[in-house]
Order: C-alpha cells, then sequence, then structure tokens
C-alpha cells in the first residue's frame, strides 16, 4: 500500500486572506509558466504544483486544464515577459 503524506501549502505573505482562492489561481498560473520555461522536471515548479493540488477543488483544476487544451483559458499563461530576462 502507498504511503500518502499529507501536507497543506505554508503560508505565502501575497495571500494573508483565510480565503484562498486567489492563491490557488496564482499557484495554477506560476506552476504552468514555470513549466514552460523550466520544464516539468525542474523542483521549485513542484511546490506550485503542490500548492496548487493542495488549494484548487478539482473541478476548477479539470475545468481549466479543458481551457487550457481549448485554447479558451482566461488567464495570462504568457512567459515572454520573462525570456527577455538577461543573466548576468
Amino acid at each position: 500500500m502507498t504511503e500518502y503524506k499529507l501536507q497543506t501549502p505554508g503560508f505565502d505573505a501575497r495571500f494573508p486572506q483565510q480565503n484562498q482562492t486567489k492563491h490557488c489561481y496564482q499557484s495554477y498560473l506560476d506552476y504552468h509558466k514555470c513549466v514552460a520555461l523550466k520544464g516539468s522536471d525542474f523542483e521549485p515548479c513542484k511546490v506550485f504544483w503542490h500548492t496548487f493540488q493542495s488549494l484548487c477543488p478539482n473541478d476548477w483544476i479539470e475545468t481549466w486544464d479543458d481551457q487550457r487544451a481549448n485554447g479558451t483559458f482566461p488567464g495570462d499563461l504568457s512567459i515572454e515577459q520573462f525570456k527577455d530576462v538577461k543573466k548576468d
């Protein structure tokens, strides 16, 4: 039998309110932007994945995934602004 470790996301100062809807949505966006830039094996992206998986209802995630696949997702998943950042 597989052992599961239940864990909730830590505090994020950007979302101090009790309602974590915005935190859920922003983590979903951040995850997909991170994966687009760095790939799914990039360890820091997994923090966003765990956060939105913990906070977002499964129905929302399924709906957003369908919308992304259909090109109708209303959120900004563009990564162009991050590609032009020069590394020192």
